[in-house]
């Protein structure tokens, strides 16, 4: 039963998401293109594992599928397995969802298909759209998710940035005014640059594109093949008909 809701809720999420990233008001930025570049998946995990691993599971994600982007059973136990004792247990939490309850007000998503819900460029403009508001219990608001209880996790490396608004007319009633985004004020420099932080962002989403379906690539590959073998077999199906019909009148 529970998978039975969990796959209706997933279904929802799939069917809700364009919706969801329109509803926001704020344009979304086109992700970096979806690469088999190992070494960005690598260092997704790494950022994955580091920040957000703490209050979000993956729990449709095992760790030794990490085998899949180039890291052996030694680099994962020692590097990534933070919340586990096995490299073949799932990515789960230690926090309980009556402790997120309390402490978010809502317990964190899992993340395992989040990618697939929300889409890379929802999820991209989201990661980068984080800023100062001393309004939130948490201090901190997100342009794309308004009032999201989710805190800046990495603000450390994108600093410390306030979002400027301006009352302008509305394009379709010039009686009204609407509260519209004109950019950010730098208050503090972050650890990263900012190419560097968008460079780090991209290689988280690909990181959890990657979660969402682990096997895309072979599956691309394997398709190549597929229909290779398709085409090989139409024709030797019309020679073979084209023969056996040839001396019936």
């Amino acid at each position: 039963m529970k998978k039975l809701i969990s796959m209706i809720a997933l279904a929802g999420a799939l069917i809700g998401a364009p919706a969801i990233a329109a509803e926001s008001g704020h344009p979304l930025d086109a992700a970096p293109k979806m690469t088999s570049d190992l070494s960005t998946l690598q260092r997704g995990a790494k950022l994955f594992v580091n920040n957000c691993l703490n209050c979000h599971s993956a729990s449709m994600v095992r760790y030794n599928r990490l085998k899949d982007i180039g890291l052996t059973e030694d680099q994962i136990r020692e590097n990534l397995l933070f919340s586990a004792d096995k490299v073949g247990e799932t990515m789960n939490i230690a926090m309980t969802a009556k402790e997120a309850k309390a402490w978010f007000g809502v317990q964190p998503p899992d993340l395992s298909v989040i990618a697939r819900a929300r889409g890379g460029d929802w999820l991209y403009t989201y990661l980068r759209s984080f800023y100062k508001d001393d309004t939130r219990d948490t201090g901190w608001n997100n342009l794309i998710f308004p009032n999201v209880g989710m805190p800046h996790v990495m603000w450390e490396a994108q600093g410390i940035r306030k979002a400027k608004f301006e009352e302008r007319a509305d394009a379709h009633d010039a009686s009204k005014t609407v509260h519209t985004f004109v950019g950010y004020e730098q208050v503090t420099p972050g650890t990263m640059k900012p190419i560097e932080f968008d460079q780090a962002m991209g290689d988280l989403v690909h990181f959890l594109q990657w979660m969402g379906e682990p096997a895309e690539h072979q599956r691309k590959r394997l398709g190549v093949w597929v229909l290779m073998f398709l085409g090989l077999f139409s024709i030797l199906a019309w020679r073979l008909n084209a023969s056996y019909w040839k001396d019936i009148k």
